[in-house]
């Protein structure tokens, strides 16, 4: 009885692969708000958790999709910084708020076409091919922009919508994740791109597009993390050309990884990711509401990570060997 015990939980495992940091964040929930009761029970404490959570958990979803094909995108934070100001200068110049928000997405997702295109073509490592155009955009975003701050466009119900309402981004990102999800269960797209992940040779030789996979999620990538700055400079009515970055690109990735994405590919989980993002949420929001020294906050959330990782890897590693079984 204990080893048929033992078997179906290892299979929970493997079938749900968010279980284990689900139970993390679940745990981090329950310990916060024992330790302070305004953690969850206040509107302002549930609003700020969700617009912690939202902007990682959308580029994570991105991230996710390349990072199961042993790719990654190093640029995505500077894609979230430029993509306002794309949008800023379009209404400027005569476009309504909504086609302007549509060529910032549309800028995004040509930086992410450019990053696939050189990795592709031009057999240049994704980690080297993103660093370039990370220092590049951000080059190009603090040369247009002359390092000031702006206003995004002034539009009562579009600017609600995307993001000046307190709730529209974690909505944004629950319907992104739901529909990426889909992709990446049940449809060709994402059964193609978690097979070329786990055996690009084997995957090609089978008649998939592998390339085609690749610079299609570059795309959707650098599509998100343009939307995903546009979101939030709605949210905060500003524009910041230092904003996002490296930090937020760490974020995303980092959500990705402890919801169960593997670095070296072949496998991921949207759901997962969103769970990831949602811890690192819990811990920012609630180390910061318990009064952690600013000092200390770094020191703490990474060791969090670390373990909430190596946690989420001996799951998967004890749920394959019961699958081997």
């Amino acid at each position: 009885m204990r080893t048929r015990g033992r078997v179906g939980l290892r299979e929970l495992f493997l079938q749900w692969q968010e279980t284990s940091i689900l139970v993390v964040a679940v745990l981090l929930v329950a310990y916060f708000e024992s330790a302070n009761t305004d953690f969850l029970l206040t509107s302002a404490s549930l609003q700020n958790l969700t617009q912690y959570i939202a902007p990682a958990a959308i580029i994570a979803c991105g991230e996710i999709m390349l990072m199961i094909m042993g790719e990654i995108d190093l640029s995505a934070g500077m894609v979230f910084a430029m993509a306002p100001f794309v949008m800023h200068f379009a209404a400027e110049a005569g476009a309504p708020a909504p086609l302007a928000m549509l060529l910032g997405v549309a800028a995004g997702a040509a930086v992410g076409l450019m990053n696939g295109m050189i990795t592709v073509v031009l057999f240049v490592p994704s980690f080297v091919t993103t660093l370039g155009t990370l220092f590049l955009i951000n080059g190009l975003t603090l040369t247009i922009s002359a390092g000031t701050p702006a206003s995004p466009p002034d539009d009562g119900m579009f600017a609600q919508l995307m993001g000046a309402w307190g709730y529209s981004e974690i909505l944004w990102a629950l319907v992104i994740v739901a529909v990426l999800h889909v992709v990446l269960r049940h449809m060709r797209w994402g059964l193609h791109t978690t097979a070329a992940g786990a055996n690009p040779t084997g995957a090609a030789e089978a008649g998939i597009a592998v390339n085609r996979l690749k610079i299609g999620n570059f795309i959707i990538t650098g599509a998100l993390a343009g939307l995903t700055g546009i979101l939030e400079a709605f949210r905060i009515s500003s524009i910041d050309p230092q904003a996002g970055g490296n930090q937020m690109m760490f974020l995303a990735v980092a959500a990705g990884v402890i919801g169960g994405t593997s670095l070296a590919g072949g496998s991921g989980t949207i759901i997962g990711g969103l769970i990831g993002a949602s811890v690192l949420g819990v811990l920012s929001d609630g180390l910061t509401l318990i009064g952690v020294n600013a000092f200390t906050f770094n020191i703490i959330l990474g060791a969090a990570i670390l373990l909430a990782m190596v946690f989420n890897i001996h799951i998967v590693r004890l749920a394959r060997s019961g699958k081997a079984e």
